[in-house]
């Protein structure tokens, strides 16, 4: 079989993969990507966009409930249609992955559906799913396979068919109840806008807290907030076995007790994308995780293989595969961009959500840093009064002496909006005073900022 040459191969259309694919294609070089099904890659398909198209859902349903409080009149009992709610998700991504089709082929690249596996070094052979091969090299080549659902090795539990992250979003009729696994960022971002939706909500979180990357205070007031939607958060608890018997889920928990639903949804992380890729035959290695070995320079172990985005460890956000698809475009036209020291913001999207950028105030102190604590209330921000949404509460890390801002935790009403705005004090290593003496539009939540540094919340 010919063996066809490019000037990049491109084996995964993540964010990182398929934003250098294009780029480089459109500039003249010969590119090929292999994807196996999932044009725009997780985030357009079964990530990031349809699910918070869906959170906006629940929020909207949770304001129209309030109608009354803004002096709205009429609006009746309001109730989520499933067939209404799942033509607004498939609407949405339809257009974006029609889109990102047109997009690819525009750009002059050879798109290649089908499912790759390493035969030697930078080169793959495709096979599609009508079992026809192309065997593709390229002079550099990029994986950028991503992460799936991982359904861990529980009795009964694959058995019962559970729910992850990606198959949920295909349901038919909205459960009475749910059970799910695990009270991290995508546990809880499900918990809480199925929760408002009128679902029956039961996380279970092996953990003490909630959220464990963040601080004991912070994981306490997303679940204040998740409790007041009527979720049941059990903490310290692990499922022990699960079984499903006409229509009705049962969760055996380790502390002995037991909790039933209409479905079980698992989220206790995701696992890389390279079984069965054949890595080993080009020579590129992988971590004890099953992430990609890369350098800062996203480098691989094989010579002109790069990685990116989840598969090479890099934070599990689009926002991330995206600096990496930067770093990838400079690096290969001869530059040394790193992914040293890069300040990664992220969101988790609660109702209310939590923006955070930089250390928490544990890995503040377990750096060495001798900090200051800012906490204020939502509720002391003009704009969240105006809007009818004073939950939660914003925390920031002052470095004592220096006066640099280290890191927040904001959660409340926009909080993903304003993070962007101490993302940009922290990258330009303001101290907080001029963050706090700026000149910052009224009312918005961004103005709270001034707040949240004043001698009235920044302890001395």
């Amino acid at each position: 079989m010919a063996v066809e040459e490019f000037d990049l191969l491109v084996v995964g259309g993540g964010k990182a993969g398929k934003s250098l694919a294009m780029d480089l294609a459109a500039a003249g070089q010969r590119v090929a990507m292999v994807e196996r099904g999932m044009i725009g890659g997780t985030c357009i398909n079964v990530a990031c966009i349809p699910t918070k198209t869906l959170v906006n859902s629940a929020r909207l349903l949770s304001v129209t409930r309030r109608a009354a409080e803004f002096g709205i009149a009429g609006a009746g009992s309001p109730a989520v249609d499933i067939n209404l709610l799942r033509a607004r998700k498939e609407d949405v991504v339809g257009t974006m992955v029609a889109g990102q089709r047109k997009s690819f082929l525009g750009s002059g690249m050879d798109l290649v559906i089908g499912q790759a596996r390493f035969i030697c070094e930078r080169t793959v052979e495709v096979t599609d799913d009508a079992g026809a091969r192309r065997t593709l090299s390229g002079t550099n080549v990029v994986v950028n396979t991503g992460m799936v659902p991982f359904v861990p090795d529980i009795r009964g539990l694959r058995a019962a068919k559970p729910r992850t992250s990606t198959t949920i979003l295909a349901l038919e009729t909205l459960p009475a109840s749910i059970v799910i696994l695990g009270g991290g960022y995508v546990g809880c971002e499900f918990a809480s806008m199925m929760a408002i939706m009128g679902v029956a909500v039961t996380v279970v979180q092996r953990g003490p807290v909630i959220l464990p990357r963040e601080d004991a205070d912070v994981s306490a007031a997303v679940l204040k907030s998740m409790a007041a939607d009527g979720v049941d958060v059990r903490l310290g608890v692990q499922a022990a076995a699960v079984a499903r018997e006409s229509g009705t889920v049962t969760v055996e928990l380790s502390d002995g007790t037991s909790v039933s639903a209409g479905e079980i949804l698992v989220a206790v992380g995701r696992e890389p994308v390279t079984a069965g890729l054949g890595l080993d035959a080009a020579g590129i290695e992988l971590t004890s995780r099953g992430t990609v070995v890369v350098d800062e320079f996203l480098r691989t172990t094989a010579d002109n293989v790069w990685a990116a985005g989840d598969v090479a460890g890099s934070p599990q956000f689009t926002h991330a595969s995206w600096n990496d698809y930067r770093i990838l475009k400079a690096n290969l036209a001869g530059g040394s961009r790193s992914t040293k020291d890069r300040l990664v913001p992220y969101c988790v999207f609660t109702t209310p959500e939590l923006g955070r950028v930089g250390l928490s105030e544990t890995q503040a102190r377990a750096a060495g840093h001798d900090v200051r604590i800012a906490t204020m209330p939502v509720s002391a921000i003009p704009r969240a009064r105006t809007v009818g949404h004073l939950e939660g509460s914003w925390k920031a890390v002052v470095e004592r002496g220096t006066d640099r801002i280290l890191g927040v935790a904001l959660h409340g009403h926009e909080s993903s909006e304003v993070i962007a705005v101490v993302q940009m004090a922290v990258l330009g290593d303001v101290p907080y005073q001029q963050l706090r003496d700026a000149v910052i539009a009224h009312p918005t939540m961004a103005e709270g900022l001034q707040l949240l540094f004043s001698d009235a919340y920044l302890e001395p």
